[in-house]
């Protein structure tokens, strides 16, 4: 059996972990690799043939392999659950079947792997915007302001209300981005790229708001609401920054 085949029976049996690297401001230094250093398996978009997309192959390297090695640990805002650190690679030999797909197929590989991705990132917001839409919930019905429950403030509920709405219209997004992966459609980078935008966008703006109406205690580590605000800004930035997204739906139309 190829190594390959060996390393996805691995993973889909949650034995290893494994990442791809794909954001690199220099030659043999990736950076920015969400799980580097704490991974079994990486998969390395590289460059062995000439300039432009077809001269990027997909290679898997191991850990342990003499020449992988790992920069320090980020200090990030929030999103810690997963650390992040640069890769580095330096004379670092595998051998031939360590490859995925033709030679030259990297950049293809890669960029449908990034579908999927941006509908697991716009969906780790969707989590992060329902749980603070509860918590906001239940704050306003245990919060007395003049003796009163917060939530017969009219205003503090037009504004719950509007939190929920985006949520479900998030959740929607992802899921018909979701069902046109799934059935390979034509149009399903353009909708996994506005799930992702549309969705880390509100989510964000959801737990926004959610801290606010926390009041101070929404600022306080105590309360859970501040960390869904820090985790959710970057879902903004991974798998293709928003702008990005926005490059990618505006070229899409512009093609039709």
């Amino acid at each position: 059996m190829a190594p390959r085949y060996q390393w996805l029976s691995s993973q889909n049996n949650l034995e290893i972990v494994s990442i791809f690297l794909l954001t690199a401001p220099g030659a043999f230094l990736p950076a920015f690799i969400s799980g580097g250093g704490e991974s079994d398996v990486y998969v390395v978009m590289c460059r062995t043939g000439g300039p432009g997309p077809k001269g990027i192959s997909c290679i898997v390297v191991e850990k342990g392999t003499p020449g992988l090695s790992f920069g320090k640990k980020e200090k990030k805002v929030g999103w810690n659950s997963q650390p992040t650190r640069a890769v580095i690679l330096e004379d670092c030999a595998v051998p031939a079947a360590n490859r995925i797909g033709n030679e030259g197929q990297g950049f293809l590989i890669a960029m449908k792997g990034l579908n999927g991705g941006r509908i697991n990132v716009a969906s780790c917001s969707l989590g992060a915007a329902h749980a603070s839409v509860v918590l906001t919930r239940d704050y306003l019905n245990v919060r007395k302001q003049f003796g009163e429950p917060l939530a017969r403030n009219q205003y503090l509920q037009f504004k719950l209300a509007d939190m929920a709405t985006r949520l479900v219209a998030s959740r929607l997004m992802i899921r018909n981005a979701a069902v046109a992966l799934q059935e390979e459609r034509e149009d399903a980078v353009s909708l996994c790229s506005m799930a992702k935008l549309f969705a880390t966008d509100e989510c964000f703006a959801i737990c926004n708001q959610a801290l606010q109406m926390h009041g101070g205690y929404g600022y306080l580590k105590d309360f859970a609401v501040q960390q869904y605000v820090r985790d959710c800004r970057v879902h903004q930035i991974l798998e293709g920054s928003n702008e990005v997204m926005r490059m990618l739906i505006s070229r899409s139309l512009l093609q039709e």
